[in-house]
């Protein structure tokens, strides 16, 4: 899956989406194994048709991957927490490289206001998050300071109905759709 940062800059310009564009990615969004025939027929155009768009969907970097939606407790990852961080004037680049490499670290984000990033983490449990904090994250040069705030539950949004169920979207004889 690609990331965003510097993937952006690479991109061609953003081409507007039609309806069907838009009703592709909302389909892709809540069922991302969905098959090239079910897509076709659920936005009724051909399925060359629907090969293409998700095709150029993809290559234009609208979609940017396929990933699934993962239970992180069940997954061992008990512990998630947001940790906003201070970092030293234009060392965003340094930063973000040093973040990636984190263990648990599932979302980075450049952010205006009292504080520089939002970095999302998840760990098997307090005294591991507890580390990365105080350990990792601290001794980076650039990081000025940190705040953690710990998550005591999530809920995934649906793109299109709203919070999601265990499976939501998913069925049974979906395919993972074809792609470059």
């Amino acid at each position: 899956m690609a990331e965003g940062g510097d993937r952006a800059e690479q991109a061609p310009p953003p081409r507007p989406l039609d309806a069907i564009d838009r009703d592709i990615l909302r389909m892709l969004q809540t069922d991302g194994r969905a098959s090239i025939r079910s897509v076709a027929e659920r936005v009724h155009v051909s399925r060359a048709n629907a090969y293409a768009r998700i095709n150029r969907l993809i290559d234009d970097g609208v979609i940017r991957g396929f990933s699934a939606r993962v239970n992180h407790e069940r997954a061992g990852q008990g512990a998630s927490a947001y940790i906003t961080l201070k970092i030293v004037q234009n060392s965003w680049r340094t930063v973000r490289e040093q973040l990636q490499a984190l263990p648990g670290a599932a979302h980075i984000a450049l952010v205006s206001g009292d504080f520089d990033v939002l970095l999302l983490v998840h760990t098997p449990d307090n005294r591991t998050l507890r580390e990365l904090v105080l350990t990792r994250l601290q001794s980076i040069p650039e990081v000025l300071s940190t705040r953690t705030l710990l998550v005591f539950e999530e809920t995934d949004l649906d793109p299109v109905t709203g919070p999601a169920g265990p499976a939501a979207g998913l069925s049974p004889d979906s395919e993972v759709p074809d792609s470059p």
